[in-house]
């Protein structure tokens, strides 16, 4: 009876290991003899919870159909001959560039982390650049110095810098507010621009400023202390902005590395 029981408990725990293994390998749907496996929804999951969805029954069971709906769309489409169509090749070579491209990023990425000492010598260094000051000012711009000079003239004998931006300003954003562009930091301007605002008292205008986008005529309507952000508030953004100067490093390497005809 002893030998009897041992072997009785022996394959009771062997049946409950099998179903345990069959459970964890348990496919969530099979299409026409294909699998579609577990792990491809709560991959879905996984990403529905990203944008804010709760892990329930209900989402599990939507993401299970949609997934069932897709193979059967693919195949279906198989069936047709689209696989072997030149398209949608092309496409399938897009979609597995995208996926390995996406997996390099991801393991470049786990593998040079951003250390906590350079995001807050990034955070002083931003800062220091920054500035204490903000500015509220307009702008006209045209596309030659000769213009330029001419509405400067008109603004001496009086005329209106709103009504004149609005005559004859070329930046489509600016332009129908009297050439306003609100407040706005010296470090979001191009350095020339930045320079002759910076340099300008309250009310004041400048003379015939050049950048790549032409001649502006800048007026300081005025300014105010900035105050920057505190470290936590901005260490996300610095880290990410730290990882995408990682990641053109790392591409600018690879090219030199690489045979490119």
């Amino acid at each position: 009876m002893l030998k009897l029981s041992k072997l009785a408990t022996i394959a009771l725990f062997s049946t409950l290991a099998i179903n345990q293994v069959y459970a964890q390998e348990k496919p969530a749907a099979v299409v026409n003899g294909v699998v579609i496996p577990q792990a491809r929804v709560s991959m879905h999951v996984k990403a529905a919870a990203s944008q804010g969805k709760m892990d329930t029954p209900e989402l599990r069971l939507a993401i299970k159909d949609e997934l069932i709906n897709r193979e059967i769309m693919a195949q279906e489409a198989i069936k047709q001959g689209f696989d072997k169509q030149p398209e949608t090749i092309s496409q399938f070579e897009l979609a597995k560039q995208t996926v390995l491209v996406n997996a390099f990023l991801q393991d470049y990425l786990k593998n040079h982390p951003i250390s906590e000492d350079a995001i807050k010598q990034e955070y002083e260094n931003i800062k220091q650049t920054t500035g204490s000051k903000e500015y509220n000012s307009r702008h006209i711009l045209v596309k030659d110095e000769a213009e330029a000079k001419s509405i400067a003239a008109q603004l001496k004998k009086g005329g209106k810098f709103e009504d004149l931006a609005k005559k004859h300003s070329l930046d489509q954003g600016s332009r129908d507010k009297g050439g306003s562009l609100g407040w706005a930091l010296p470090g979001n301007f191009t350095p020339t621009f930045a320079e002759a605002l910076v340099n300008l008292k309250k009310g004041g205008v400048s003379a015939p400023v050049k950048s790549d986008a032409g001649w502006h005529l800048i007026k300081q309507e005025d300014v105010r202390d900035f105050k920057f952000p505190v470290y936590r508030e901005v260490k996300a953004n610095i880290m990410q902005r730290l990882q995408q100067q990682a990641i053109q490093k790392a591409i600018v390497d690879m090219r030199a590395k690489a045979k490119i005809e």
